[in-house]
């Protein structure tokens, strides 16, 4: 993982970690992250949309290299 991103990866995590989707639920936090849930608190669900925007950038640019 790019150092870029791996700072919102780890507070992705964290979150997750303190939300009830892990906590009361004991869902794994890939569960979690990849679904729209209630248990989910909306500072997750940024972080997650943050997260994946910036993974998404980064594929953008290694398959413009590749051309």
């Amino acid at each position: 993982m790019s150092k870029s991103c791996k700072g919102l990866a780890m507070e992705l995590v964290k979150c997750l970690s303190e939300s009830d989707c892990v906590k009361v639920e004991g869902r794994s936090y890939r569960e979690c992250a990849g679904e729209k849930s209630p248990s989910i608190p909306s500072e997750c669900v940024g972080l997650r949309e943050t997260y994946f925007n910036c993974k998404r950038g980064q594929a953008s640019v290694y398959l413009y290299l590749l051309t």
